[in-house]
């Protein structure tokens, strides 16, 4: 028993002394690449609110002043070229336009008399009853007769389209997309009543913020998703 015990001793000892004669191998040194990762290397994306907005938007005012009657017009409401938006009282714009009517008659008969009374005296001088110097007075007022009738009939027209003007209409197919006057409410000549986005082409709009503007190029790609239609 005790020299077997002696044995394993010494078998023991033999195989830690070959241990310690073999060091382990060093391990390889292995090579690396370093990179910089950004978030937009890793994929990926910020998201922005912004808004869709026509191209061409107009603020729609009446060409005369008056108090508002009517006013169809509403927000997202899609419009027509000529369809009624609003409408001013135009009772006196149509009293305004009837007097203007009146000077006119009124003109265009003095003219006729005047006409009349050249004629009249142009077949005197013939006969030899009047001079030359009272055709010449009748001729002058006959041409003044005439411009009166002229600036009544000018007058006129502008009466007659201001009367027009109480109705506001889309000049072009379009979206009201606001409205800035009521019913009841006085209104001035040019002040604004109804906004309208014309149909045709639309810019989105989105606000970047200033530290990802470099971020931004030409060409970028972008995805537009829209919260509502």
């Amino acid at each position: 028993m005790k020299t077997r015990h002696f044995v394993l001793i010494v078998t023991s000892s033999l195989a830690m002394a070959a241990c310690s004669d073999s060091p382990p191998p060093p391990e390889p040194i292995r090579s690396v690449k370093l990179l910089t990762v950004q978030a937009d290397a890793l994929g990926a994306h910020t998201e922005y609110a912004g808004d869709v907005r026509a191209r061409l938007e107009s603020r729609l005012g009446f060409r005369v002043g008056g108090k508002l009657v009517e006013r169809p017009a509403e927000v997202g409401q899609r419009v027509q070229t000529g369809q009624l938006l609003a409408r001013l009282d135009a009772r006196d714009l149509a009293l305004g336009s009837q007097a203007a009517q009146a000077q006119v008659s009124a003109a265009r008969t003095q003219r006729d008399l005047a006409a009349a009374d050249l004629k009249r005296f142009a077949d005197l001088q013939k006969q030899g009853f009047v001079s030359g110097a009272e055709i010449e007075r009748r001729e002058a007022t006959l041409r003044a007769a005439e411009a009166s009738l002229q600036q009544a009939q000018a007058q006129g027209e502008v009466q007659g389209n201001q009367a027009a003007y109480a109705r506001l209409q889309a000049e072009t197919g379009g979206v009201v997309v606001g409205v800035e006057a009521e019913v009841g409410q006085v209104v001035g000549a040019g002040t604004p009543v109804v906004r309208l986005a014309h149909d045709g082409p639309r810019d989105v709009v989105i606000a970047v913020p200033e530290d990802r503007v470099a971020l931004i190029s030409k060409g970028l790609e972008a995805s537009v998703r829209f919260w509502a239609t």
